[in-house]
């Protein structure tokens, strides 16, 4: 199953457990996983440093993924966001 996927596009709009679950299966099938997070980043980043400064439950749901910060409440980062979705094959969100 190894980069089964590795012609597909994920962008998701994740945080908490169930979308960036979801979305790791897909990266680790071989999609490309576009991370969007709030401008201060996904707040899981911080709630330990025991992966090389970062959080291990972040660690473990992000592995894989690229990520890009947007701040959603400005229009020229939505647009961004209009940008990647229009390219992507798949759209996550569980906000």
């Amino acid at each position: 199953m190894l980069n089964s996927l590795k012609d597909i596009t994920v962008v998701a709009v994740e945080q908490a457990v169930a979308a960036p679950y979801a979305s790791s299966r897909l990266a680790d099938a071989g999609a490309r996983v576009i991370k969007v997070e709030r401008p201060e980043g996904d707040f899981a980043r911080n709630y330990d440093k025991l992966v090389r400064g970062q959080s291990a439950y972040f660690v473990w749901l992000n592995r894989g993924k690229e990520s890009v910060c947007l701040d959603l409440r400005l229009e020229a980062d939505r647009a961004v966001l209009d940008t990647l979705i229009a390219s992507a094959d798949v759209f996550i969100q569980n906000l």
